[in-house]
Formats: structure tokens, sequence, C-alpha cells
């Protein structure tokens, strides 16, 4: 019988034996009757590991480790343990004229079970790692399964591929090389030793088509919106939810990293001031965002915004041409130019030429947004603090998630299409030449525009300057802080504290006003205040924005 020990377990049994002489007649050569069975089991099972051998006389037994060290009390032909981590083991098994045989090695290997051990088992295969594929496979990949399981005696492994063994794949673990496309399909393993058989779980492979290349991540360079409201006309009915419409969709938009102009009640000259300023942040890459809610109409073809003091009746030269505002954006070579509209576009009758626009270039990067269709009206709901236009009630219940911009639009079309309160009367309209599944969510990459980026930082601090606070010195010996706070890029709120009292008065109340009213108001900074706006539709409290 071939041996497996070392020179140095020989060695030491040379050593330490002294042959007694007899009859050699007498004597049988030593015999592995049984050899000691490999076994895989949880950490910490108890398990015993056998040698059944023949021989003259009473044969003695030595258990070796891996690192062929005798094993303490391993002097039975049975050998207890219990592991915390696999182990390997050889038995010497010798008579008493120094003769002697060596088992095979034998490996006892432990597994971390996540799943636990069943209360009854006694050994047969029990498959506590079951094979698994998370996504598909590239082709020309390589790609790995691992079917681990316990037994006593250690199990056998086999895969199979779609039905059919796979030869010599017999191990824990099955690995394919260059994965081709008949490498798809399922993948199962039996698991079996002499006390019975499992199945593993079916692992199905999917192959990536070898040209199918994960699409790029779209960035902007930077984001960019200008969101103007007109409620408070001069000589036209007043609106109402451009404050709260304004508002709420400008926080939604800083939230997508968007740096956010909002305005309110402005005039004709500081709605062009405005949209100057908002084009001179256009640059290559950037995300631009041109939002509207106020009164506006449609004439031959082209859409007017109406500014707060257009005279009654109003020419398009009193407005500003929404499609002559999309021509500059794109002329900013922008990324993405998006116009939303919160407006009525009835067919205004005047005479007179539509403005002449030069036709936008075929750059793919233009969507449109209209509240309504040609020749009809867009309503709003007037409810105080909660009013609301209805196109763009549902813009924002839609805007923040990470869709292709024309795709959010049309879930805005499809909501409001079941609004009971337009039905009939008011329909989402889409226009867009957007080639590219862009998102207002996509992220932002500055690489390679920092100098860009430098200027639109220097020009956004600027507009964006604060007061600071101040303490005011009053000649009773009062003392007031003034605070303030921006609610719309044009809209400061003035706080007024009282800090002390001072020595003669006994009560101070503060109030504030403007002397004389509005001298402030511009086109750009601070000093314009929102109040209502409408015309009504009927008794619904539903009105129009014409």
């Amino acid at each position: 019988m071939t041996t497996y020990c070392t020179d140095r377990a020989v060695s030491l049994w040379s050593t330490l034996c002294t042959p007694k002489e007899g009859p050699a007649a007498m004597r049988i050569e030593i015999s592995i009757v049984q050899q000691p069975l490999s076994v895989c089991v949880p950490r910490n099972y108890p398990v015993t590991l056998s040698v059944q051998a023949i021989g003259t006389g009473s044969l003695r037994y030595q258990w070796f480790d891996g690192r062929q060290e005798e094993v303490e009390h391993g002097t039975e032909r049975k050998l207890d343990i219990c592991l915390q981590k696999s182990e390997k083991y050889i038995c010497r098994v010798s008579d008493q004229y120094c003769n002697f045989v060596f088992t095979e090695w034998v490996k006892v290997k432990v597994l971390n079970s996540p799943v636990g051990v069943p209360p009854a088992w006694r050994g047969q295969p029990y498959i506590i790692v079951q094979p698994t594929v998370c996504q598909p496979v590239q082709h020309g990949s390589t790609f790995t399964l691992k079917c681990s399981a316990i037994g006593i005696p250690s199990p056998y492994y086999q895969w199979y591929h779609n039905g059919h063994p796979l030869p010599k794949e017999n191990k824990e673990t099955f690995e394919i090389k260059q994965v081709k496309a008949e490498s798809a399909g399922s993948y199962l393993c039996s698991v079996s030793n002499v006390l019975g058989e499992r199945w593993s779980d079916a692992a199905e492979v999917e192959i990536a088509a070898p040209d199918k290349i994960p699409a790029p991540t779209l960035t902007a360079t930077d984001k960019v919106a200008l969101l103007i409201g007109n409620l408070n006309y001069s000589h036209h009915p007043r609106l109402m939810a451009p404050t709260m419409d304004v508002h709420e969709l400008a926080s939604l938009l800083q939230q997508l990293g968007f740096r956010v102009v909002s305005l309110l009640d402005l005039t004709l000259q500081e709605m062009n001031s405005a949209i100057d300023s908002f084009l001179q942040l256009l640059d290559r890459g950037v995300y631009a965002v041109f939002y509207y809610a106020g009164h506006g109409y449609e004439h031959l073809g082209r859409n007017y915004l109406v500014a707060i003091d257009a005279p009654r009746p109003y020419r398009t030269e009193h407005c500003v041409c929404v499609q002559r505002v999309m021509w500059s954006m794109q002329e900013r070579r922008a990324q993405l130019n998006i116009i939303l509209l919160d407006t009525c576009r009835k067919w205004y009758k005047q005479t007179g030429a539509a403005s002449d626009i030069n036709p936008l270039a075929p750059l793919g990067n233009t969507v449109y947004g209209y509240a309504t269709t040609e020749d009809a009206e867009a309503f709003e709901v007037q409810d105080g603090g909660k009013s609301t236009g209805i196109f763009t009630k549902y813009l924002n219940k839609h805007i923040l998630q990470p869709k292709k911009v024309t795709h959010i639009l049309e879930q805005v079309s499809e909501d409001l299409g079941k609004d009971p309160l337009v039905c009939g009367r008011q329909v989402v309209e889409i226009k867009y030449t957007l080639k590219e599944p862009r998102s207002l969510t996509d992220p932002v990459g500055t690489a390679g525009h920092t100098i860009e980026l430098n200027l639109r930082d220097a020009c956004w601090k600027q507009a964006n300057v604060m007061p600071g606070q101040k303490l005011l010195d009053f000649p009773c010996g009062a003392k007031v802080e003034l605070s303030f706070s921006a609610l719309f890029s044009n809209v400061l709120l003035a706080f007024g504290t009282v800090k002390n009292t001072g020595p003669i008065a006994q009560d101070c109340t503060v109030e504030l006003r403007s002397d004389p009213p509005n001298k402030n108001r511009k086109s750009l900074p601070l000093g314009v205040n929102a109040h209502n706006r409408v015309a009504e539709l009927n008794n619904g409290g539903h009105f129009l924005r014409n």
C-alpha cells in the first residue's frame, strides 16, 4: 500500500520503535480495510474520523494534523474533533513488530452556515450557498457560480447546463471564461453523498448582446432657471396663483441643482432686462429653464407674455415674444432649452404682422411645455394662499422624477386631462426637438468648463447680495434691529425687532414703510411686493390667464 506521510513522521516512528522477534510465518501485513472519510460540516460541529485495519496482534494508532504534528489524545482508531476552521488529518497504523502504514489524507472542511443546520441533520447533503446571477453577463467576460453544501461524508458536486451534465465540472465553484451566446441558459448543481442527493436552485444566466454598450451618463455643465410671475396688472384683471406657483417651482428646481432667479410683477422693461441677464448665464452645456405664469396670448403663430404695465388694448410691442426668447437661448448654445408657459393662448385679434424671428437651428435641444392648446385658455384655482395654476400644480408634482423631460410633461398632460375642473377646456401641448433622453435630474459636471463656471459664479453672487443686519438708534433711546430675507429674487422681506426701549419709552411699536413708496423699484433688484390676480370665469373659483 502506498503511504502518504512525510519523512518526519516515518523517522520519528523508526526512532521510537524497537522490533520484536517472532515467527515470520505468523505475521500478517498491516492492511487498511476502511479509510477515514473527508467531511464538510458547520463550525463547531462534532465529527468522528475513523479507520479500520487488520494486522498481527494489537494494532496501535496515531493521528497527525496538516502540520504533521501528533494530535493530542489521537491514539485510538476513532478521532473525535470539533473545529473552528478547516484541517487535514492522517492516521498511522502500526503493530508490535514496528511495521506501519498510513491512511490517505482526509480533509475536515468547515463552512460558516448563514442558514443554520436542520435539527435532525445527520450528514445528508444540505446546501447552504445557492448559485445566483445578479445581472446580465457581458459577452466575452468571465462569470462564476458557486454552490456550497455540508455533508458527512463530503458531498460530490455535478453541474448541469440546461439539464445536461457538464463533464469534469464537479467542484463547488463553476467558472466560464470567454462567455459566448450559447453560455446563456439555466445552471444548477447536484450535491450528493451516500445518504442522499440535493439539487440547487436554478441560476438563469442572461448574456448581454455583444454590441450592447451602456449609454453614457448625460450631464450639464450648469443649470440655470428664470421664473417670472405677473399678477398685479395695471390695466388688466389681476391673478392670484403666480405667487405660489413661482415660489414652489423655484424650491423644486433648487433641489435639482438649478440656479434660480424668481421674479414677480415685472414691467416690459424689467422683463426684457431680466431675460437679457438670464441669457448671459447661458453657455455650452448649460441646462436652461424659462418659466412664465401670467396673462398671455397668441398671434399669427407667436406666443406673447403680457407685462404688468401693458396698456389696454395691448399690441405685440407691449409684450415679450416667447419664440424670440427661445431663439436667443439657442444662440447661447445651451445644451437643453426648456420654456414652460402657464398662460392662455387665445388668438388675439389685432392688426400688424407677427414678430420677425429667424428659424431655430436644428440642434435637437428645445422643449416647449404649454399649459393649453392654440386659441384656448389656461385656468387657475383661487384659494387664498393655496391658489395655483392647474398646469403648474401637476408640473410641480412630477418635476423631481429622474425621467426624460418630455416624459415628465406627458405625465403632466395625463393628470391635467383627468382633472374634472378643466376637462374639455384645457389640454397640455408639448413641442420639442429633443434628440437625447435628457432629464432635469441629470448631474452637473464642470470638467473643462471651469472658466465659464467661475464667471457665472461671480455674476450670481453679485445679483444675490443681501443687505446685512442693521441696528438703528432713535433719539428716545430705543434700539431697533432690521434684518432681511429674500422671498423672491425681487421681493425682500424686512423685519424690525425692538432690542431695547431705552430709559424714556415704555412701549415701542415698529412700523416699516417705504418713503416715497417703491422708490427703489428697479429691473432685477429687490423691492416689488406681490398681491392678488384675475378675471372670473364662473362662480366655482376658477379663473383665466388671458
